[in-house]
């Protein structure tokens, strides 16, 4: 197996994941508020790769390791935090769970042109599977009878950050630890959000517990397991590529809302799934690593 397949199966497993998360965050909504939410989750997340890296990384950081994965760190894990917070806060002011995947998902835009900026390109067909991906997410996720709300434009301005999350992974993965590093920016983001969680909200055990189940899914798989699954595939394909692969968590979004939430799954929306996936097969035509 390539490295390349190899990432692609680690990014499709994070999408998978992090699209039945959604479900996830829209139940814990009913329980608790976002900050709460997401500092539990991203404790969880920091937890379960203890022993993960008591095992498979137990060599010791020399002081430049220390201070590489230490500056990674922060940056990610602040940009994660701010990611995190607004699609969170979005989700409960009152979205669907495919809405809000779709909403997200529309990094795979923001990816390539954030990239223009300092002179890397996309390949024309990296353009033309982002827009197919594009109007996919539209058809699989938005209907003719949805407008635009508050919580709509606060997932938005989270897809910028969830943008620079994958292109800041992209700079910083080759040089440290990928376990590591994981577990530090999700201490960073739980610390992040648990200081404005005690700020703005009023975090009560009795409501975390009741939220224990989806807030374990969203501490365990979609943290600990999706979050480190996407730094160990960025490794080994482009930042453009990256993002549309993990954008099909709007399809899973769509799936998970359609079984466990009862949301509908239309023909439009299953017409919209081929779409995405006609668009990440052309991604791959012509491509250039860049």
């Amino acid at each position: 197996m390539t490295k390349e397949v190899r990432s692609t199966i680690y990014l499709l497993i994070t999408a998978i994941i992090w699209g039945f998360a959604f479900v996830a965050q829209r139940v814990g909504t009913e329980y608790v508020g976002c900050f709460t939410y997401n500092g539990v989750r991203y404790v969880l997340g920091t937890i379960s790769l203890l022993p993960v890296i008591i095992l498979f990384e137990r060599e010791k950081l020399t002081y430049i390791s220390l201070k590489k994965t230490t500056v990674a760190s922060i940056i990610t894990g602040t940009i994660l935090f701010l990611a995190s917070s607004l699609q969170q806060l979005g989700i409960e002011i009152g979205q669907s769970a495919g809405k809000a995947g779709f909403i997200t998902s529309l990094y795979i835009v923001l990816v390539p042109v954030f990239r223009m900026f300092f002179g890397k390109k996309a390949s024309f067909a990296t353009w033309i599977g982002v827009t197919l991906s594009v109007v996919g997410l539209y058809f699989l996720s938005i209907s003719d009878t949805e407008s635009v709300n508050l919580g709509d434009f606060i997932v938005f301005i989270g897809s910028f950050f969830w943008a620079a999350h994958i292109l800041v992974i992209d700079k910083f993965v080759e040089d440290i630890s990928p376990l590591k590093y994981s577990m530090g920016q999700f201490l960073v983001c739980a610390i992040l959000s648990l200081a404005c969680a005690f700020v703005f909200e009023n975090p009560k055990v009795n409501e975390i517990a009741d939220a224990a189940v989806p807030i374990l899914y969203g501490g365990v798989m979609s943290v600990g397991i999706a979050y480190t699954f996407q730094v160990l595939g960025q490794r080994g394909v482009s930042p453009e590529f990256a993002s549309i692969i993990c954008s099909t968590e709007a399809v899973f979004s769509a799936i998970g809302g359609a079984m466990i939430l009862g949301e509908t799954m239309t023909i439009r929306g299953y017409a919209g799934c081929v779409l995405i996936f006609a668009g990440i097969l052309l991604a791959q035509v012509n491509k250039k690593k860049i």
